[in-house]
């Protein structure tokens, strides 16, 4: 699990795949495979899967909605994070196999 912080930055997602591509801090597109939207206290977060992911960690983001096309993503906090992937991991427990 990561808390990387990949801003307030533009996204799509590829009609091909569930991909989204982010613009970190300095301007460098990351793709990503979306695997989840939760909703945890009316608010919105994504889980992520880097798709360049060494470390094989998935990516956590806040769903902030804007007046335009895009949303914006943001870092959380640990609390909220560690929320976050309790709900993703229970989830999805018979799908993937999660090592913590």
């Amino acid at each position: 699990m990561s808390k990387d912080f990949f801003g307030e930055e533009e996204d799509f997602l590829t009609e091909e795949e569930n991909l989204i591509v982010l613009n970190d801090e300095d301007g460098n597109e990351i793709k990503f495979e979306f695997l989840d939207l939760i909703e945890l206290e009316n608010e919105n977060y994504v889980v992520l899967y880097p798709i360049e992911n060494e470390a094989e960690e998935v990516v956590i983001l806040k769903v902030q909605e804007t007046e335009g096309e895009q949303d914006e993503y943001l870092s959380v906090d640990e609390k909220t994070l560690q929320a976050v992937y309790a709900i993703f991991k229970e989830k999805f427990k018979d799908v993937y196999d999660f090592q913590d």
